[in-house]
Formats: structure tokens, C-alpha cells, sequence
């Protein structure tokens, strides 16, 4: 294993993490502003209403995107197995 490959993986394992990661985090942002736009106009400060919107939303685009990130992950974790057996030999 040469210093290459470490570099290697180490981008694909950043790459990974991001792109499965994405979905859910621009949700929390987008939520975010959304809500603090209408807590801003509104005068309304609970903490319920900040929480509450991003939980349903995380939740939802989990169950839309989860298949897609499994996926992603699935074939991440096939090729790194498939490197370490490669090493073995």
C-alpha cells in the first residue's frame, strides 16, 4: 500500500460522505431559513417550531433518498472490502 492509495481513499471516503450527506443537510439548511423567515415575520419565538418542521423533513427525505444513500454506501463499502482482500494476496 503506497502513499497513493491512501490519498485515494481517503478523497473517496470524503466523496462518499458528502454526497450521501447532502440530501439531509441542505433540507436542515433550507428548513432552517424557511422557518426563521416565518418566526422573523411572525414575532414567534418556540423552540418546538424550530425543531419540530426540521425532524418531519429530515424524516421524510430519509425515506425518499434512503434507498439512493444505501446504495451509494453499499457500493463504497464493496469496493474498500474489495481493496483490503486485494491487499491480503
Amino acid at each position: 500500500m503506497d502513499s497513493n492509495f491512501v490519498i485515494y481513499l481517503g478523497r473517496q471516503t470524503i466523496e462518499t460522505t458528502l454526497l450521501v450527506a447532502a440530501p439531509i443537510l441542505l433540507t436542515c439548511v433550507i428548513v432552517g431559513v424557511v422557518v426563521t423567515l416565518f418566526q422573523a415575520v411572525t414575532s414567534v419565538r418556540d423552540m418546538s417550531l424550530t425543531v419540530v418542521p426540521k425532524l418531519m423533513a429530515v424524516g421524510f427525505v430519509t425515506l425518499l433518498f434512503g434507498s439512493w444513500m444505501l446504495g451509494i454506501l453499499l457500493k463504497f463499502m464493496n469496493e474498500s472490502f474489495g481493496h483490503i482482500q486485494n491487499i491480503g494476496q
